[in-house]
C-alpha cells in the first residue's frame, strides 16, 4: 500500500512555513498575477517564485502552482506568457480548470505536469478520458464522490487521483457554482467566491414560508474531517490527500498538516484512536464549522448541513444550565465526537442561534468541574456580556492560545532540516582518490578527494566511520538514507578532515539542483494562435437566428407548441415524464433535444443510456462523460450534440478543442459579460455553432445536498427520503426577500435558480449581426401564459417590433449578461 501524499495549502508565507514544518509532502499556492481560485489569499509573487520553490524543495516537498480559473479571450496571451515562465521554473506541477490552459501548457512544455482542478468537474471515467486528452496526469476529484465511487473511478483510469480530505466544503459542485456571479457581482470560477452559501435563507414550501427556528443557514455545510478514511483511500490507491485552506492562517495549516502526516505515517499500524481524537480537537479549535465526513461515506442529507451558523464554531462544550454575575454553569453532553478539556485562557462563544446579530463570548478565567460533572466557567472583568447568555444556549470552545503559540514557534523556528533523503556510494582503492557518488531528489553528483587513499594502520574506513562522518548532515536539508561501500577496498585511510570536506562538497553540489526542481525543455515559439480557430476560415451563416426554448414542464412545452417554433430542449426531473414529453413534442413536429444531468458520477452511465433509448434528435451535453461518450457512437445513429454552459467555455481555444471532439454546437459560459462574449464570438470561425442563453434564471447552486430530503424528511439519501420532491415545491428566500426556486434532477441533485430572470435583449441584435444563430430561452417554473409571453416578446425583438427595454418590461426580467467585472492582472 503506497502512502498518499499529504498536500497542504499555502495562502501566504507563514502558512507555507507552517505546512513545510508540519511535514507536508507537497504544497499548493497561487500567484499575485492571478488566474488562481483564491484571489483573496495573500498569494506569492512571480518575482519571488524561485525563492519560494527553493524553500519548498529544501523541505523535500513538491510545489503545485494553482492556475485554476477560467480564462477569457483577451487574456490568452497573458496566460501563455505566464505558462512560458512557469515551465522554465522548477514548479513540479500546475493545477488548471480551463482546458485552454492545459492545452497551452502541453504545447509549450510537454514535460510540465498538469493536474485537473476539482473546478474542472472530472467526476467519471469519461471525464478522466477527457482530462487525459488535455495532457493531464492527475485529477483532483470532486468532493461529492464517496470512497466507493473513488475506488470505481481509480479502477477505470490510469490517471492519478487526488482527494480533498479536510477543510471547508462547498455546497455546490466546484466549477458549477454561479451564485457569486448572479448575486455577488463576481465569479467563483474566476477566484472570487462571494460565499453566498454561508448566508441565511428562509425555507418556502409550496409558496408558504416555514418557520425553522434558528435553522437559517440552509446551505452552509459542516467542514470536512477525513482522518477516519485515510486508510481506505490509501488502499484505493489515491496519490494525494488535499487539505483545503489557502485563506486560513498558519495555525490551521500546521494542525491539519501535522494530523494527516501522523495518520499517513501510521498506515499499516493499529488506528491511533487517542491521537486521532486529540488531532480532531486541535483542528476544531483552529477552525471548524463542525466536522463531518462530507460525502466520503456517501450522502447523508441530515448531517452535512447543521444550519445554525455559517462560520467557525470550534468544539461543543455543552449547554448553559445557569448564569450568575461572572460565571456560567454548563452541562456536558453525554456523547461528544470532539471532546476537549477546557482550561483558563481558552476562548468560548455562546450560541444564541443568531450569529449574524453578534454573539457573547471571550476568554475563560477559570474552569471548575462540579460534582455532577457539569462545569462552572468563570470570566474576568470586563468579560462577555452574560446578560445576553440564556439557559439552553450551546457553548463552544473556539480558540486555544497554546495552539496559536505553537504555530508561531513552528514558523519562527526556521526551515525544517533533513527532509531530503541522501544515498551515498563510496568507491576507492589504494593510491586512488576516494570517490563519493551522491543521489538525492532524482539528482546525482560525484565528488572525489584530491589526496589518494593510503593503507590504514588499523581497521581503516569502516561503514560506521563513513556513516558517522559523511552522515553528519545537521543544519542541512539532507539526511543519510543509505550507504554502500562494496566498491571500497578494505584497510584504507584518509584524514577525517577530508571526509568532512567531501561531505560539504556533496551538500554544496546538491543544493542548487534540489532547490531548482525539475528542469524541462520549453518550446520557444508561441502556440496560442495555432490552437485558436483560423480567422481566415471565418464564415457567417445565411440562416436566420432562431429561438431555442428549454422547457422543464408540460405547460411550458405546450406554450412552445402554441408558438409554432421548430426546436425544443427538454430538461425533466424524471425519465418517464421526459419520455412522454418527447413523444408530445415529436407529435407536434418539433425537433427534440434532451438534456443530460449536469454532472456524472461513477455508476451513473444508466442515465445516458436512458436518454439514448428516447432516440432524441439532439442531446444537450452538460458533463464531460457525455462529451466523450456520444461522439463515439455510430455517426448515423447519434443525435446532434450540443455542449451546454456547464462545460464553461470562455475562450476560443477551449471551444475549438471541444468542437474537434465531436460536439456540433457549444453554449457560451455564464461567466462571460457582454464584451467578453462578443470577443469569443469574434474569435470563432463559425459563430453559428455557438448558442447564447439570452433569457434565463441563473442556475446558482448545483448541489449534491438535497434540501428536500434534509428539511422535509428524515432520510439520509434517495433510498429512504420518501421523495418529497414529487409532492412539494421548495424555494429559498434570501435576506432581500427574493425567492429562489429549488429544482431536483433525475440524479436527485438540487439546483437553486435565481429568483429573477436575466435578459441579454440589449446584446441580441449585435450577436445576430456577428453570426450567432442559436438564442436559448431557458425556463424554470414559468406557467404556460408566462412562457407564451416570453417567447412572443423575444420573437418581436428579433423581428424589430419590440425594443430591448420593452422586452424586459414585458417579461419581468432585468437586462444583464454576466456580471464578472475586470480582468486578472497582467504581468509586465
Amino acid at each position: 500500500m503506497r502512502k498518499p501524499e499529504v498536500l497542504a495549502p499555502a495562502g501566504d508565507a507563514d502558512a507555507l512555513a507552517a505546512a513545510l514544518a508540519a511535514g507536508a509532502d507537497a504544497v499548493y499556492f497561487g500567484l499575485d498575477e492571478g488566474f488562481n481560485a483564491r484571489a483573496r489569499a495573500a498569494n506569492f509573487s512571480f518575482a519571488g517564485l524561485d525563492a519560494t520553490l527553493a524553500q519548498i524543495h529544501r523541505a523535500g516537498a513538491r510545489a503545485y502552482l494553482a492556475l485554476n480559473t477560467l480564462v477569457f479571450e483577451s487574456e490568452l496571451a497573458a496566460v501563455e506568457q505566464i505558462l512560458a515562465r512557469v515551465a522554465e521554473s522548477g514548479v513540479d506541477a500546475i493545477i488548471v480548470q480551463d482546458p485552454a490552459v492545459a492545452l497551452l501548457a502541453r504545447a509549450l512544455c510537454p514535460a510540465l505536469e498538469v493536474h485537473a482542478s476539482t473546478q474542472m468537474t472530472i467526476s467519471s471515467e469519461g471525464g478522466a478520458r477527457f482530462a487525459a486528452g488535455l495532457g493531464v496526469t492527475r485529477v483532483v476529484v470532486p468532493r461529492e464522490l464517496s470512497v466507493d465511487e473513488i475506488r470505481t473511478l481509480a479502477a477505470q483510469t490510469p490517471l492519478e487521483l487526488e482527494v480533498f480530505i479536510h477543510g471547508a466544503l462547498c455546497v455546490s459542485w466546484s466549477g458549477q457554482c454561479l451564485t457569486s456571479e448572479a448575486w455577488g457581482g463576481r465569479s467563483a470560477n474566476r477566484g472570487a467566491c462571494a460565499q453566498s452559501c454561508r448566508l441565511p435563507y428562509d425555507l418556502v414550501v409550496d409558496g408558504q414560508t416555514r418557520d425553522l427556528g434558528d435553522l437559517k443557514y440552509l446551505l452552509s455545510p459542516r467542514d470536512l474531517a477525513g482522518l477516519a478514511v485515510v486508510k481506505e483511500l490509501a488502499e484505493v490507491g489515491v496519490h494525494g490527500l488535499k487539505i483545503e485552506g489557502r485563506q486560513k492562517n498558519a495555525a490551521y495549516v500546521a494542525t491539519a498538516t501535522a494530523a494527516y502526516r501522523r495518520e499517513v505515517d501510521a498506515l499499516g499500524e493499529p488506528a491511533p484512536d487517542v491521537q486521532r481524537r486529540d488531532d480532531l480537537a486541535r483542528m476544531a479549535l483552529t477552525y471548524s464549522r463542525g466536522f463531518s465526513k462530507g460525502f466520503l461515506e456517501g450522502s447523508d442529507h441530515q448531517t452535512l448541513v447543521a444550519g445554525h451558523a455559517p462560520g467557525h464554531r470550534g468544539a461543543l462544550l455543552g449547554i448553559v444550565e445557569s448564569v450568575d454575575n461572572y460565571a456560567v454553569r454548563v452541562e456536558r453532553p453525554n456523547v461528544n465526537p470532539i471532546d476537549v478539556t477546557p482550561r483558563a485562557g481558552m476562548g468560548v462563544v455562546f450560541d444564541a442561534g443568531h450569529p449574524e446579530a453578534g454573539e457573547a463570548g471571550g476568554p475563560l478565567f477559570s474552569v471548575e468541574e462540579l460534582p455532577d460533572g457539569s462545569l462552572r466557567l468563570g470570566f474576568g472583568r470586563p468579560g462577555p456580556d452574560l446578560a445576553r447568555v440564556a439557559i439552553g444556549q450551546r457553548v463552544w470552545l473556539n480558540s486555544d492560545p497554546a495552539i496559536a503559540r505553537e504555530a508561531t514557534r513552528l514558523v519562527e523556528r526556521g526551515e525544517p532540516e533533513g527532509r531530503v533523503a541522501l544515498a551515498l556510494i563510496v568507491r576507492g582503492a589504494l593510491g586512488a582518490p576516494l570517490v563519493i557518488e551522491a543521489r538525492a531528489g532524482g539528482h546525482v553528483v560525484t565528488v572525489a578527494s584530491d589526496a589518494p587513499l593510503e593503507s590504514a594502520r588499523g581497521e581503516g574506513l569502516t561503514r560506521a566511520i563513513l556513516s558517522d562522518k559523511l552522515g553528519a548532515l545537521g543544519g542541512t536539508f539532507l539526511h543519510l538514507s543509505t550507504l554502500e561501500v562494496a566498491e571500497l577496498a578494505p584497510g584504507l585511510h584518509v584524514p577525517v578532515s577530508l571526509l568532512k570536506d567531501l561531505r560539504r562538497q556533496v551538500v554544496a553540489a546538491l543544493r542548487p539542483l534540489i532547490e531548482r526542481g525539475p528542469v524541462r525543455m520549453r518550446n520557444e515559439r508561441s502556440f496560442r494562435e495555432s490552437l485558436q480557430p483560423d480567422p481566415r476560415a471565418r464564415r457567417l451563416s445565411p440562416e436566420p437566428a432562431r429561438l431555442i426554448p428549454l422547457c422543464r414542464t408540460d405547460a411550458q412545452l405546450e406554450a412552445v407548441i402554441d408558438a409554432g417554433l421548430g426546436e425544443v430542449e427538454l430538461d425533466w426531473m424524471e425519465l418517464v415524464g421526459l419520455g412522454r414529453a418527447v413523444t408530445r413534442a415529436r407529435a407536434a413536429g418539433l425537433s427534440v433535444t434532451v438534456a443530460t444531468t449536469r454532472v456524472q458520477k461513477p455508476g451513473e452511465q444508466g442515465f445516458a443510456e436512458g436518454l439514448t433509448r428516447l432516440a432524441p434528435d439532439g442531446l444537450l451535453a452538460r458533463h464531460w462523460g457525455a462529451v466523450m461518450h456520444f461522439p463515439a457512437t455510430a455517426e448515423r445513429s447519434r443525435p446532434t450534440l450540443h455542449g451546454d454552459f456547464s462545460l464553461n467555455v470562455t475562450n476560443s481555444i477551449t471551444a475549438r478543442h471541444l468542437l474537434a471532439l465531436g460536439l456540433d454546437t457549444l453554449t457560451a459560459s455564464h461567466d462571460l459579460d457582454g464584451a467578453q462574449l462578443l470577443a469569443l464570438v469574434n474569435a470563432l470561425d463559425d459563430p453559428a455553432r455557438l448558442t447564447v442563453t439570452v433569457h434565463h434564471h441563473v442556475p446558482t447552486f448545483h448541489t449534491e445536498h438535497c434540501v428536500y430530503a434534509h428539511l422535509l424528511s428524515s432520510g439520509k439519501d434517495f433510498r429512504d427520503c420518501g421523495r418529497p420532491c414529487e409532492t412539494h415545491e421548495l424555494a429559498l428566500a434570501d435576506r432581500t426577500g427574493d425567492v429562489h426556486p429549488v429544482l431536483v434532477d433525475v440524479g436527485c441533485r438540487n439546483t437553486v435558480f435565481n429568483a429573477r430572470a436575466q435578459s441579454a435583449a440589449g446584446l441580441a441584435r449585435e450577436l445576430v449581426t456577428r453570426g450567432v444563430r442559436r438564442l436559448r430561452i431557458e425556463l424554470v417554473r414559468e406557467s404556460r401564459e408566462q412562457t407564451r409571453e416570453v417567447l412572443a416578446a423575444w420573437r418581436d425583438l428579433l423581428e424589430g417590433t419590440c425594443s430591448p427595454t420593452e422586452l424586459t418590461r414585458r417579461v419581468g426580467a432585468h437586462e444583464q449578461f454576466g456580471v464578472t467585472r475586470g480582468t486578472m492582472r497582467v504581468m509586465q
